[in-house]
């Protein structure tokens, strides 16, 4: 029966996820509180599946990124990146995976995304075009 409800709580939270109507944070943190609320699985066994050097990370990383936007990198590196490529999206598009693939030789994927999307953006509403290729 445990099996059951559990399934049942995932597709309605997926169903929420997909939906856009709440965020999707929120969304599965009441999920995940549902099923420890309704002892489906213990307290001690949800805090044992969240892996906390991955969080501490991530928070890094992102202050990394503010701190570094804040002070300019990413806008240097977008004008840089315009100049190299003369503007032509094209070679922006090759530039840009050429970077992102040296970055992820030395940095992890996290890392690399959290670095190369903020000047991708920046760089594309410099150029004024949409960046969604891009990422």
């Amino acid at each position: 029966m445990d099996v059951t409800i559990a399934v049942v709580i995932f597709l309605v939270t997926y169903a929420f996820i997909i939906s856009e109507k709440l965020h999707r944070a929120v969304v599965s943190l009441a999920g995940a509180m549902l099923v420890v609320f309704l002892g489906i699985i213990e307290q001690e066994e949800a805090i044992a599946g969240i892996d906390f050097n991955t969080l501490a990370l991530m928070l890094g990383m992102m202050m990394i990124v503010i701190i570094t936007r804040r002070s300019g990198v990413f806008e240097y590196m977008a004008i840089k990146s315009a100049k190299i490529a003369r503007g032509d999206p094209i070679r922006i598009m090759v530039l840009f995976t050429t970077i992102t693939g040296v970055l992820s030789a030395f940095l992890g994927s996290v890392t690399v995304v959290l670095l190369m999307v903020p000047v991708t953006i920046s760089i594309c509403d410099r150029l004024n075009i949409t960046p969604l290729p891009y990422l």
